[in-house]
């Protein structure tokens, strides 16, 4: 469940881009009336209001808010504004620019419905006159580019048949080849790049009935380079989603260097989508909620932004 809440009833287009201009006019930006329109506003909403702002007063509200706001606030303020289809496509290209962070292009790539991410794809064309695969391989090498190139290329059946016999055959070639720590092998990223979510899962689970240990504990005891990491990275999100990204937040916030840009990804990505699970698995995991997490490692309006997207 999303932790996105919007008010009822809520404001025209034309009044909340009439309310933003007055936060943005005078000797100081208003903060907290921004906070108070945008972050509870849905993705539809906020483009129409961008749409009403532009025809009132001949400007882009993002350019407006870019130059109004600073630091880690203007950053999560300005991916919160994008479509999420063009959000995707700009983290994106950020991950492969500005050193590559695979995470982000395996999340797109093994989080998303096949039909989502081919719609990731097209904006991220539109956008940079470049495909996603392309890019991936032009900003990865080796091992790690075979993988990335395979899982955003892929369209994966998303239906719930499994085949057994398959889950089983394949479950034994992973624990042999993990064994012989063999990760690159063809094999090891045929299969993951390839099969459905639901045959994944019944070959995962496979793997752990027929040899006493999951396939992310026996990847774990090997050799912890990026291109393993990566592997491992791609099976917790076809996995469990909800699980992958409670423990990427756990790490974040148990920091004492915080990564905001990780911590704004998951909260704009997942708040209006299924924050409120994350939430859940985060205060069990933790012994403490998420907004008393990010309450303590954060300050400023980039705090009460955060805060106002998980529902707090």
């Amino acid at each position: 469940m999303a932790t996105l809440t919007v008010p009822s009833p809520v404001p025209s287009p034309v009044e909340d881009a009439e309310q933003l201009r007055k936060a943005c006019q005078g000797w100081g930006t208003d903060e907290k009336k921004v906070i108070s329109v945008i972050a509870h506003r849905d993705a539809a909403q906020r483009q129409q209001i961008q749409q009403a702002y532009e025809e009132l007063y001949k400007e882009k509200l993002s350019k407006r808010l870019e130059s109004e706001l600073t630091g880690q606030f203007e950053k999560a303020v300005y991916r919160w504004m994008f479509s999420p289809l063009d959000r995707e496509a700009i983290m994106a290209k950020i991950a492969l620019t500005k050193g590559l962070d695979y995470r982000v292009i395996i999340e797109t790539s093994c989080i998303n419905s096949s039909n989502h991410l081919l719609a990731v794809k097209q904006t991220y064309q539109n956008h940079y006159k470049h495909s996603l695969e392309e890019d991936v391989a032009s900003d990865s090498n080796g091992d790690l580019r075979k993988l990335l190139v395979g899982l955003v290329s892929t369209y994966r059946y998303e239906g719930d048949e499994v085949d057994v016999r398959l889950a089983h055959s394949e479950a034994n070639t992973l624990h042999e080849l993990i064994n012989k720590k063999a990760f690159n092998h063809d094999e090891v990223i045929r299969i993951l790049t390839t099969r459905s979510k639901s045959q994944l899962n019944a070959t995962f689970n496979k793997y752990k009935d027929e040899h006493g240990v999951s396939i992310l504990k026996d990847l774990k005891t090997g050799n912890q380079d990026e291109f393993v990491s990566a592997i491992r990275t791609a099976i917790r999100c076809i996995i469990s989603p909800h699980k992958y990204y409670e423990k990427l937040l756990r790490t974040v916030l148990s920091k004492s260097e915080s990564d905001e840009d990780t911590l704004t990804r998951v909260i704009v990505t997942r708040a209006e989508k299924d924050l409120k699970e994350i939430m859940t698995l985060f205060e069990k995991r933790a012994n403490v909620s998420l907004e008393q997490a990010i309450g303590k490692h954060t300050s400023g309006h980039y705090k009460h932004f955060l805060l106002a997207l998980v529902g707090n």
